[in-house]
Parts: structure tokens; sequence; C-alpha cells
């Protein structure tokens, strides 16, 4: 399927939906297992690396070739950056001392910053009542979720929390430059700007990590596998599908049904647990976001709509 249907299903893209949820909503166990004994910098030069590849293989079994223009590989490295290199690094530098759980909670707030970003900058989303008490509402939550630490002190897992926050921002834009890419089969620019962060990552990871020194255990190595393949490779190919189909903030709306996912995720392999802040922070974060999304998905499939 070399361009993107004209008139899709909305059946099939709300599963699709579902299915990134799900995919994304893993990752952070993922990272959390892998972070254990792989470096954050060289756990997520891997990740885009192995991703890309695979990617890169299905392109070519298909018999689809990357463009060879700079203006097109300009935007896989911008949106390499916004998409991979910064929000994965970030996660996986947090997700030493945060759980995935909370990672997770901190990380869905993404359609909230989308709609703060194409409100300021961008323009294309319409104010609503609805969508401003979202905003506040997924606000209030993150303020709840990190609010224990911040009384604390700048103390290293506020560090952590912060920074994913600055990768949710990272995402949101990401969600918007996405749309730069409409007419391309899904799988180029997820190909194109995972195989961007990979050659933005390893010269790093060389200097930094010494990968060569390193001992991964086989649970870390496992995670990084599926971490690349499932919620790396097979994600980026569904989200840049949706980002065309459901528009930017239709498709950070998985991030509501990330959240429940991504935290059952943690307690059932990781048993973590969520204080009672922070299970308040959660159900505030998922009203909020639900809010500025669930009538998007009313109704068309054009941009900011389903």
């Amino acid at each position: 399927m070399p361009t993107m249907p004209q008139n899709p299903n909305l059946a099939r893209e709300l599963s699709l939906l579902l299915a990134l949820a799900t995919l994304w909503g893993s990752s952070y166990t993922f990272i959390k297992i892998g972070v254990e004994t792989i470096p954050p910098v060289t756990m997520i030069a891997a990740r885009t690396l192995i991703a890309g590849a695979i990617l890169l293989a299905v392109l070519r079994h298909r018999q689809i070739r990357l463009p060879g223009d700079r203006a097109t590989w300009r935007r896989f490295f911008l949106q390499a950056c916004l998409n991979s290199v910064i929000p994965f690094t970030l996660i996986a530098w947090a997700e030493q001392t945060v759980d995935a759980g909370l990672a997770v909670i901190l990380n869905s707030a993404t359609p909230i910053f989308a709609f703060l970003l194409t409100v300021l900058i961008t323009r294309h989303e319409r104010v609503t009542p609805r969508k401003l008490f979202g905003v506040m509402a997924g606000l209030a939550g993150i303020c709840l979720v990190i609010g224990v630490e911040a009384l604390g002190g700048l103390g290293e897992s506020l560090m952590a929390q912060l920074a994913i926050i600055l990768a949710t921002v990272c995402y949101a834009g990401a969600a918007i430059f996405g749309k730069n890419f409409k007419g391309l089969d899904p799988a180029v620019p997820a190909a194109g700007s995972l195989i961007s962060g990979a050659v933005i990552l390893l010269p790093v990871s060389l200097a930094v990590d010494r990968p060569w020194t390193l001992d991964p255990s086989a649970e870390s190595m496992v995670a990084l596998l599926a971490l690349s393949a499932f919620s790396t490779a097979l994600a980026f190919a569904i989200y840049f599908r949706l980002v065309q189909t459901l528009g930017s903030v239709g498709t950070t709306s998985q991030a509501y049904l990330r959240v429940p996912i991504g935290v059952a995720i943690g307690i059932v392999f990781l048993g973590e647990r969520l204080s009672s802040t922070a299970w308040i922070g959660l159900f505030c974060v998922i009203a909020g976001v639900a809010a500025m999304t669930i009538p998007a998905r009313v109704g068309t499939t054009q941009e900011g709509s389903l």
C-alpha cells in the first residue's frame, strides 16, 4: 500500500489506535527491565537501530524505497529528534528511578501538549470549553503525580519525572510535525526517522557507554528486542498511518487508553504500586485527555477528528 486510503474505515482505525496504545503501554515495562543492565543511551541507540532495520527489511520486501532527496531526510532527522532521540532517551534515563506506572501516567499527557501547541503555533485546533477542561484536568493530574516530590525538594526522582514531562512535549511536537509526511507509506517516515535516530545516537553510545564492555542480563536483552520489534517498529508504522487518518490530536488520544494498560502491566509484571495521590492524578489525566479527544472522534476523519 504505497499511499494512504482516501476514506479510511473508522472501526479499523480505532482498532489500530487500541493496538498502538497496547504496544506503547507495554514499552514502559520493557524499558524498566532493559535499563537495569543496559545504559539508557545505548539501549535507545540499539532500539532505534533494530527497529529501523526491521522496517527497512519490510520496505525492501514490499519493494518500497526510501526517498533520496535531502529535504525529506532533513524532515526525517527532525522527526527523529522529536519522536525518538530526545523522548526515548529521557524516558529511559528517568525509568532508572521512576516506576513504569508513573512514567506512563506522566507521558500520557501528550494530547494536552499537542492541543496547546496547535493552539499557540499551528492554530488548527478549535478551542472549546470541554478541551479547556481537559487541559486543566490533565495538568492538575500531572501536578498531583509529581506534587509530593516537589514538596520534598528537587530530588533525583523529581528531575526524572520532569524529564518525562519534557519527553511528552516532544511527542506532542512530533505528532504535529508528522503531518508533513502525508502521502508517504506509513512505514517510510517510520523507518527514515528511526534510522536517523540511530545515526545520531550510535556515536554517542560508542563514546559514552563503550557497549562492548557491558554485560547485559538475558532479561534486559529480551526486553530490548521486544521493545524494538513490537513497541517501536510495529508501533511506529501504525503511528504514522494514524497521524494521517485521524490527525495529530486524534492519534495522541491513544494516551488515555495507554494509561490503564501501562499501569496494569507494571503492577502485574513488576509488582509496582501507586500511591493514593498518584491514583487520583491518574484519573485526572485520563479524564482530561478523554475530554479533549473523545469529541474529536465523532463525525469525520479530518484533522483533529475522526
